[in-house]
């Protein structure tokens, strides 16, 4: 029997660009984290679309696993994985990977046109499902494999979510675990099942989908195969909150939940609230707000907002124009900068796609009458002000919504790193902010594995160890007069 006054999970958290293996050790009501493993997430582009190297992604698990055994760190009791949503691996009968998962930014989505829906209305699949629409969900992936590769769907015999792939791929396990099936917009919140009608009038098929579990219930173990290669016990797979927002939210250090917004903050801006019951009006259809699952069946009733890939993407144009800026000094450009000298809409869809980023930017100013950004530093407050107003009209949808008057963001995630954005989203909205942790999207991957392993009780209690456990900043509003003026021509813009 152990003698350890300590419990150890490890946690395997993928982002569009990298990917950690992060273990966390719980002692003493205090939650600790040590990264062991960190690599590159890079999609693979061919003629025939945009695709993510799925199978190296999986060897770079196994080295994650391989490090925690071979140091200090090898008495973990369990692994859970969290990923981004919608994207898919198909099986064939004998359990083979059937292709190589496309990448949710590729364009064959785009090719679909209003004949593909078979006379299924929005409104008919937003009622159904919850779900916002955006052009790379699930059920639009799916309807292009229909049109475009219809043989690849009648050999599949199982769907998996990224993250399920990879638990199937350490356990043999066949499972979709909650809060990433229900981005796939294939889900009703309401009836807690499949959205069977809707996806058989689209032609989609449903025998293909797996048996549903909750975050925080069993995969599998470790399978005999790889315990041997890697030298390592049979530990449990748990399925997290495998939807990396699913994740971070589960990690918002907050005790009444329902009256704080959250930012979850990376290279998407995820912003929104947690409910017991999923909100489908007319009025959140508008608004195009959707309703993820979240730990013990809440929903995280949201709003996708285009995050920091556009500064990123800017940030690549620039190195590959021979000029390496650091984040750091991006953001030091940008406090020099002339405050409000144009805006944009960071959900234009001509920001949505790899490419060059700056002069897509001018483009839009100059389209929309603005002036132009002439230096490095306008290009990144363009970008850093759009953001922040974004999200002021964001928080006055939830409020329109909910009826409620929200005085705290918790900002979330690796945005937090960005001080100038967490003040300027003070500013823009007019409220408090409480900026982190950085680490959220792990750190609510492990609570839920501790929760699984009965360490921690509820989600309640994991909330109250994170806040002991990781620090915070503060940010409030200020020059409140200029910016309620700057919103107004930032909303005129945007029309």
């Amino acid at each position: 029997m152990s003698n350890k006054d300590y419990s150890r999970a490890l946690a395997f958290d993928f982002g569009a660009s990298s990917g950690r293996a992060i273990v966390g050790t719980l002692k003493d009501g205090k939650l600790t984290l040590d990264e062991v493993h960190r690599f590159s997430n890079d999609p693979v582009t061919l003629e025939t679309g945009m695709y993510w190297d799925i199978l190296r992604l999986f060897h770079e698990i196994k080295q994650g696993i391989l490090k925690c055994v071979n140091s200090d760190f090898s008495d973990f009791d369990s692994i859970g994985i969290d990923t981004w949503g919608v994207d898919y691996a198909l099986l064939d009968e004998k359990g083979r990977l059937l292709a190589n998962p496309f990448h949710y930014r590729d364009m064959r989505n785009n090719r679909l046109t209003d004949e593909d829906f078979k006379g299924v209305t929005r409104d008919e699949i937003y009622k159904a499902t919850g779900i916002q629409f955006i052009w790379f969900n699930t059920m639009f992936q799916l309807m292009a494999d229909l049109k475009e590769d219809p043989e690849k769907l009648e050999r599949a015999k199982t769907l998996l979510l990224i993250p399920d792939f990879f638990n199937y791929l350490l356990t043999g396990e066949k499972r979709i675990e909650y809060t990433n099936a229900s981005t796939m917009q294939m889900f009703d919140p309401q009836k807690g099942e499949w959205a069977y009608d809707i996806l058989k009038r689209l032609g989609i098929p449903t025998d293909i989908l797996p048996k549903m579990i909750d975050a925080g219930e069993m995969v599998g173990k470790l399978s005999p195969s790889i315990c041997e290669e890697l030298g390592t016990k049979a530990v449990d797979v748990v399925a997290v909150a495998s939807h990396d927002t699913g994740s971070a939210v589960a990690a918002v250090p907050a005790d009444d939940m329902e009256n704080v917004v959250y930012i979850s903050s990376g290279t998407w801006s995820l912003m929104g609230m947690e409910m017991k019951k999923p909100c489908i009006t007319e009025k959140t259809r508008e608004l195009n707000f959707t309703n993820e699952g979240g730990v013990d069946r809440t929903v995280r009733f949201l709003k996708n907002i285009m995050g920091l890939w556009i500064i990123q993407e800017t940030r690549r144009q620039w190195q590959r124009e021979g000029d390496d800026l650091s984040f750091a000094q991006i953001e030091q450009l940008t406090r020099e900068a002339t405050p409000f000298k144009c805006f944009i809409d960071p959900d234009d869809e001509s920001f949505a796609t790899p490419g060059n980023m700056p002069k897509r930017i001018v483009e839009y100013c100059k389209k929309t009458g603005q002036p132009v950004p002439e230096t490095k530093g306008e290009i990144a407050r363009c970008i850093m002000e759009s953001l922040a107003m974004k999200y002021r009209m964001t928080l006055e949808g939830i409020e329109a919504v909910t009826g409620k008057r929200i005085n705290c963001i918790n900002v979330i995630g690796g945005g937090v790193k960005d001080k100038l954005l967490c003040s300027l989203t003070a500013s823009a909205t007019g409220r408090h902010v409480t900026a982190g942790p950085v680490e959220a999207t792990a750190i609510g991957n492990l609570v839920v594995q501790f929760m699984a392993q009965g360490k921690i009780e509820d989600i309640k209690q994991a909330r109250k160890i994170i806040s002991n456990s990781f620090p915070t900043d503060e940010y409030e509003p200020e020059n409140a007069a200029a910016w309620d003026e700057q919103y107004k021509r930032f909303t005129e813009i945007i029309k």
